[in-house]
């Protein structure tokens, strides 16, 4: 019921939405989820269902980090038929990140700019909230940084492991975002080899089993992408998270004067970088770790190319801005729909098919 009237309010709220700064709608956004009671979404489809990580996800489509920052509103986008959330990213000591504003639609792009900087309120109240959700159904994970000033970003990384993964399915180590001043250079291969060892460690440590995932770049060169795998697969890391935003502007972007801005680019032009650059990471990994397809999702049509990229499982954020919440059960509906016309009875056979094609920009 309340997934039902959510997504039938979305096309009412949205000329208000859209009429406010892009951030200030997305905090009343917050807002108004954190007020929802409770509830269950729809069963999904059984054929939907994908086992990654140690855990049965219910549906393959997820929320991918950076709607719900503070983990205040988990449980309710769980509800709106998420298969999975994840949360953050959060970095060990609160910080309010850069100055606003700081996040722009690209509407005729359908796309969006941000530099928001990680903003965090900080890994104690991330804890908290996490904390809380013991015992509660509905798989949440969590995306994981360092401070924009820490003097030990690997030991930042190392802090929020052993604090959060007792209470989520999976950490998502993010060493990719283009908005903090040099955190990309921990993706390169001495840094990273380092990095990974030590938050292996640390969950070890815990005695979580919560899985441990990498999130990578849309922008990194081939022989990069030969290193990040090699170590990621080299060190146990249990998925990849293809990809963070970009700071590419193609040169067919509509919205010419916004795309001056300075910050990751995400949305329906990051879906064909993404997407190549996803079937890449398949190429080099197979079905050895689950792989996450993130970018430019929005529509049933995309997911399943995302698939057929190589991904078992998908995230989404951009695209709910401009489609609203029922964009969730269109792209679950598709995609049954699609395994039934080929006679299909799961996703797994089509992950990865297509991933030379796609590599190739075919």
């Amino acid at each position: 019921m309340i997934e039902s009237l959510v997504h039938a309010a979305f096309p009412l709220a949205r000329p208000l939405l859209h009429g406010l700064d892009a951030e200030a709608a997305h905090d009343l956004t917050l807002r108004g989820l954190a007020l929802l009671p409770p509830s269950r979404p729809a069963p999904d489809d059984p054929a939907l269902a994908v086992t990654a990580f140690g855990h049965r996800f219910p549906n393959p489509v997820g929320l991918a980090a950076g709607f719900d920052k503070g983990a205040r509103v988990a449980d309710a986008m769980l509800g709106l038929g998420f298969g999975f959330v994840e949360v953050g990213g959060v970095v060990p000591l609160p910080q309010p990140g850069n100055p606003r504003p700081r996040v722009f639609r690209l509407a005729r792009d359908r796309a969006v700019i941000n530099r928001f900087g990680l903003n965090s309120e900080g890994l104690d109240a991330v804890a908290d909230r996490l904390k809380a959700r013991a015992g509660r159904e509905g798989l949440v994970g969590v995306n994981i940084g360092a401070n924009k000033e820490s003097q030990d970003r690997l030991a930042d990384y190392v802090a929020c492991t052993a604090r959060l993964a007792p209470h989520v399915a999976f950490i998502t180590v993010n060493v990719s975002s283009p908005n903090t001043p040099g955190l990309r250079d921990l993706q390169g291969e001495a840094f990273l080899d380092d990095l990974l060892a030590r938050v292996v460690a640390a969950r070890d440590a815990s005695g979580s089993r919560a899985a441990l995932l990498l999130k990578i770049a849309p922008d990194i060169a081939l022989d990069g992408l030969d290193a990040m795998t090699a170590t990621a697969l080299r060190r146990g890391i249990q998925g990849l998270v293809v990809s963070n935003t970009t700071i590419a502007r193609p040169a067919s972007l509509a919205e010419t004067a916004l795309a001056r801005e300075t910050g990751g680019l995400s949305g329906r032009p990051l879906f064909a970088p993404s997407t190549r650059l996803l079937a890449e990471t398949f190429l080099r990994v197979g079905d050895r770790i689950p792989l996450i397809g993130v970018g430019g999702i929005d529509s049933a049509e995309t997911a399943w190319t995302k698939i057929r990229a190589g991904a078992c499982l998908l995230q989404l954020y951009s695209a709910l801005i401009y489609e609203g919440p029922g964009l969730v059960g269109a792209i679950k509906r598709g995609l049954a729909d699609r395994l039934r016309a080929e006679g299909a009875t799961a996703l797994a056979p089509i992950v990865g098919r297509d991933a030379a094609e796609i590599a190739r920009g075919a």
